[in-house]
């Protein structure tokens, strides 16, 4: 029996790069897009020799949606000719809202994409504004009627926590102008301060404030009460979805799966390797090659508590010693004595699990455990 694994696809270009973004994406540089679909496809050509089958298909950037729909159809047709895919892959794509089209669209049902997720962020022109986005919530709105009317069931929308001059009354009200667009799914993100964006620069110079760590930790707990009362369950630190809509491609990556990444910037997880190719988009055209990093039995059991901890369901102890050969309480007995009794962690029958407050300071349970 083949084994079957994920496939991620990066799409650097951007209309606009967004205020609080450190991923490698590129606005301006539409003339490379014909040039890139190509180079992913010679890579996907050159990774296409395992005897795999694709589960999962997610495409992210960036904003894939910008790319033309020909060229799109160009992309899941070369994809679709070198991998096998099982006939129940989940198969998603990132989408900005006011970038899709109905052409676009169309393209992504013929070729079994089957799973939308858009960057929606916040519901208020302000933020929105704050964060660099080039959609209005109303955009939001459109894009997602577009997509209901192509035959999209499957809806993700991301937004935004811990913005700027954001608060309590803001996230409520975003939360329920998503639930009104009746999506499956949610990820709700705390804002994270990357170095080098100009959100960064902004918050460092005093130009704009950030929300307290307790009123940040009210709005998480606004969404979670409120996901679960429109009975979404919550599955992973950020993550929330209707019964059978998490995001599998996610999901195996969190509990250590291996996938391909194609294109400039994307990881994969092949064997006992890790690797990353040039975020550059010049070096990636230019071929140059991936860095890759072998993990030590130590790395991979620090990886199988440190992902498998962001999902609720947590880890199982009998999962890790069929991986590792070894027990998790044999490796770290000694170092989960302190967050087990300060309530952070605890085991539920076989599998170990962050509490609710554990999962406000993971952070600090992971440094017990290195």
């Amino acid at each position: 029996m083949k084994k079957t694994i994920g496939l991620y696809v990066h799409i650097p270009f951007c209309v606009k790069k967004c205020a609080y973004c450190d991923f490698a994406s590129f606005s301006g540089r539409e003339g490379d897009e014909e040039t890139y679909v190509d180079a992913v496809l010679r890579e996907a050509e050159r990774r296409s020799g395992l005897e795999a089958d694709i589960a999962t298909l997610y495409i992210g950037g960036g904003t894939p949606s910008i790319l033309p729909p020909q060229l799109m159809n160009r992309l899941l047709s070369g994809l679709r000719k070198r991998f096998v895919f099982l006939p129940d892959a989940e198969c998603s794509c990132e989408c900005n809202p006011g970038t899709v089209t109905a052409d676009f669209l169309s393209v992504l049902r013929s070729h079994g994409i089957n799973r939308l997720s858009f960057g929606a962020q916040a519901a208020q022109p302000r933020l929105l504004s704050l964060l660099g986005r080039i959609h209005t919530w109303a955009r939001v709105e459109e894009s997602v009627e577009l997509a209901r009317q192509a035959g999209f069931q499957n809806i993700n929308l991301d937004l935004m926590l811990g913005l700027p001059t954001q608060t309590i009354e803001d996230v409520k009200e975003t939360l329920e102008a998503a639930l009104q667009l009746s999506p499956t799914h949610l990820s709700c993100y705390g804002l994270i301060v990357e170095e080098g964006t100009q959100m960064r620069r902004m918050v460092e110079s005093g130009a704009w404030t950030l929300p307290d760590e307790d009123t940040e930790r009210e709005m998480y707990e606004l969404c979670r009460e409120t996901l679960f009362r429109h009975g979404f369950a919550q599955y992973e630190i950020s993550n929330f979805a209707l019964p059978g809509f998490a995001c599998r491609h996610n999901v195996d990556c969190w509990k250590r799966k291996e996938y391909i990444g194609l294109g400039s910037a994307a990881c994969g997880f092949l064997g006992s390797t890790r690797y990353q190719n040039p975020p550059l988009l010049s070096d990636y055209l230019a071929g140059k090659p991936a860095e890759e990093t072998g993990l030590s039995p130590e790395d991979a059991m620090f990886e199988s508590v440190m992902l498998g901890l962001r999902m609720t369901e947590g880890v199982s102890n009998r999962d890790f010693l069929r991986m590792h050969g070894v027990s998790i309480n044999e490796v770290y007995g000694e170092k989960l004595r302190k967050p087990l009794a300060q309530g952070l962690i605890a085991w539920h029958g076989d599998r170990l699990r962050l509490t609710r407050r554990g999962m406000d300071v993971q952070n600090s349970v992971l440094v017990e455990l290195l």
